[in-house]
């Protein structure tokens, strides 16, 4: 047999599937995650697995170009793509299938598909679910979403939980007052990400800018640590416009409410931190656990994506990917007894196997007309007949 017959059964690079018992795990988390939204009054919704990339990768979805896998529609000719996240389709839904005024709470669970894997999860068919609320411009919606992003952590259970917070206004409001052309911002952007402060300073002394500016840019590649240093980053900011102090003002409210109902978690503030910056228009923020340097659950506010549909709604939510923390979690799947059952015809059987079933339990019909053993069946119980009636016993 060839090396391409021996591989025909393997799956592409990135691509999951999730066999038994895990998969019963999976689903008995996903259900109870869902719950736990629903009882913060999330609606659920199921977006479609594949649409047209005019509405999938639009506006602010463009950051998700390369992601996407696309392929052409037989039937319309027009270009379709494979989502990569469901926030852009939360987003159209919103605008256009409900049409909501006020304030809207949706969460999802559903596969994903990327073309290259992000980041540090090798995982290209990540199962993603999250929660959004739309048309609510407050702090306290920023705050509801990292509290329900750290609830669903603590469901898992994953313990010793941190977030980061961030906020891409404040880099955003200091390159747009820096005079800086703007050609230059992701050359600079990338900088504050590696946090290369040598080749930051070599950069800034290149550029036709104040002594301030230079200072104010270098100064953000250092401003992290707790709360406290966003007190450290008014004095460095104090002359900045006046969106980048309000920026400043939203961070701590956000980790001040966060920490009053989660007083155990430890919040970390990263002033250049700023993941999803084409994505995100304000607050941004991720979870991470010790000894991981990947984060396990991100979110942050995106105010601009319904414009392109028409509806320009502020929203802010949070999702990660439930394969992930299944794999980071130490749960444990319930063991059913499994009981066998002859595969005979009669009536009081049949009754008795259906009772069973109807209150949870789990019975297979002997197929092998009594040929396999209950234990070589993974059975601890069976139905036999008495001489009376039929009963459930244990197997010995």
């Amino acid at each position: 047999m060839n090396q391409t017959q021996n591989n025909r059964w393997l799956l592409p690079d990135g691509i999951d599937e999730v066999l038994p018992p895990d998969a019963v795990s999976v689903e008995l988390l996903r259900q109870q995650l869902l719950s736990l939204y629903d009882s913060w009054g999330y609606d659920l919704v199921m977006p479609a697995m594949i649409e047209f990339t005019d509405s999938l990768l639009t506006g602010t979805a463009n950051a998700l170009d390369r992601k996407t896998f696309t392929l052409v529609d037989q039937l319309t000719g027009k270009q379709m793509g494979l989502r990569s996240d469901m926030t852009p389709q939360v987003a159209r839904i919103d605008a256009h299938k409900l049409a909501n005024t006020g304030t809207s709470r949706f969460c999802y669970c559903g596969q994903l598909v990327h073309a290259h894997a992000d980041g540090l999860n090798p995982s290209r068919s990540p199962l993603q679910i999250g929660a959004e609320i739309f048309g609510n411009a407050s702090i306290e919606a920023d705050i509801e979403v990292v509290c329900l992003m750290l609830e669903t952590l603590q469901r898992i259970p994953l313990k010793d939980v941190s977030i980061d917070l961030g906020h891409v206004g404040i880099f955003r409001s200091l390159f747009e007052h820096s005079g800086l052309d703007k050609t230059l911002e992701n050359v600079l952007f990338d900088m504050l990400q590696r946090k290369s402060i040598p080749e930051l300073k070599a950069f800034l002394n290149e550029q036709t800018l104040t002594e301030s500016v230079r200072n104010q840019f270098c100064q953000l590649a250092l401003l992290n640590g707790n709360v406290d240093i966003i007190d450290e980053a008014r004095l460095v900011f104090k002359d900045s416009a006046e969106e980048c102090l309000a920026a400043l003002d939203h961070i701590e409210a956000v980790a001040k409410g966060v920490q009053q109902r989660f007083p155990k978690v430890l919040i970390h503030c990263d002033l250049s931190e700023l993941r999803g910056y084409e994505y995100h228009t304000g607050l941004v923020f991720a979870a991470f656990l010790p000894g991981h340097g990947q984060d396990i659950a991100r979110g942050g506010r995106y105010d601009d994506i319904g414009s392109v549909f028409g509806v320009a709604r502020p929203a802010t939510g949070f999702s990660t990917d439930l394969l992930n923390l299944f794999h980071l979690s130490e749960f444990d799947t319930p063991v059913k007894a499994v009981i066998l059952a002859p595969n005979v015809k009669d009536d009081n059987l049949q009754l008795l196997v259906k009772q069973l079933r109807d209150n949870g339990e789990r019975v297979i019909n002997d197929l092998s007309a009594g040929e396999t053993s209950a234990q070589q069946q993974m059975c601890s119980q069976q139905i036999i007949h008495d001489g009376k009636q039929w009963v459930v016993n244990e197997v010995k």
